[in-house]
């Protein structure tokens, strides 16, 4: 049996000089809910376990309404579905940290650990996009900001290098008479992994769309920012065939696989349809935000 080490660093300098120093050979533990089943089934293999959920800069959940919301990178699911301005301003969210894993893994799972877990099925990331998250990454040079969509480059691929640190996730602030949407499919209620998902936001500016971001999972090596799919219709009315425009769009962007849980055809159907439920939704919400 390998030998593994041990460290529950408490502040960020701390975990950065560790991360320098052991770079790629050190394993991140937040919730675990990734990294543990990694490490048990030898798809990763590391030297030292470096436990962060102590560091408060990963621990932030945090609002305003001129600077928005950052959620710290080891903040786990159950606290971001239950905090009060996630409720009233960010729904869009909610709708990814309820169905990642069941209850017990939602009090561990962390937003942060599934974006640089990079699944091409990741739940939390398309919602992530489509709401123009950035990502704020450290190492002991300093610290950067990333758009979330740049972040996943393949599966289990990120642009993270051995000596950085996801630090946390912000969100922009909200603005009147936007919404989001995520949705996915999945063969049972619960509990499993996503064939398709699919984030929308919109904004709407006398009933016509201001802006428009699609983002689909499971369809691509990594989760798509399908650009095409909102610039076809800015500028245009909100109407049955507009919307039938932008879930076209996506359907065309879909570059799925076929295995166990789909075929190609099913996917790219899915992505249709889904983007279509999606986007009423946010369009929904879009007409009830503040």
């Amino acid at each position: 049996m390998k030998w593994v080490d041990f460290a529950q660093p408490s502040s960020l300098d701390d975990a950065l000089g560790l991360l320098k120093k052991h770079g790629d050979k050190a394993g991140l533990l937040a919730g675990g809910t990734d990294l543990l089943v990694l490490l048990r089934a030898n798809a990763k293999t590391s030297d030292v376990i470096l436990d962060i959920k102590d560091i408060p800069e990963l621990n932030q959940l945090e609002f305003d309404l001129t600077s928005g919301l950052t959620i710290g990178a080891a903040v786990p699911c159950h606290k971001i579905y239950n905090d009060s301005n996630v409720k009233k301003y960010y729904p869009g969210i909610i709708d990814s940290a309820s169905i990642i894993g069941g209850t017990q893994i939602q009090g561990r799972a962390s937003f942060g650990g599934n974006l640089c877990n990079a699944a091409p099925s990741a739940d939390a990331v398309p919602g992530m996009i489509v709401m123009g998250v950035t990502c704020k990454i450290a190492s002991s040079q300093g610290v950067k900001d990333v758009p979330v969509e740049e972040f996943c480059l393949a599966p289990r691929k990120t642009i993270l290098k051995p000596d950085e640190l996801l630090i946390s996730l912000n969100y922009p602030a909200p603005k009147p008479n936007t919404g989001s949407r995520y949705i996915r499919f999945i063969p049972r209620n619960e509990m499993d992994i996503a064939v398709v998902g699919v984030g929308a936001y919109v904004e709407l500016e006398k009933n016509k769309f201001k802006d428009v971001r699609i983002s689909l999972a499971s369809v691509a090596p990594k989760p798509i920012f399908v650009k095409e799919a909102g610039s076809s219709v800015i500028g245009k009315e909100v109407n049955d065939e507009n919307i039938s425009l932008v879930a076209q769009k996506a359907k065309e962007a879909a570059t799925p696989i076929t295995d166990m849980r789909g075929t190609i055809e099913f996917r790219k159907h899915l992505c249709e349809v889904l983007t279509r439920r999606a986007l009423n939704t946010a369009i929904e919400r879009a007409k009830e935000s503040i």
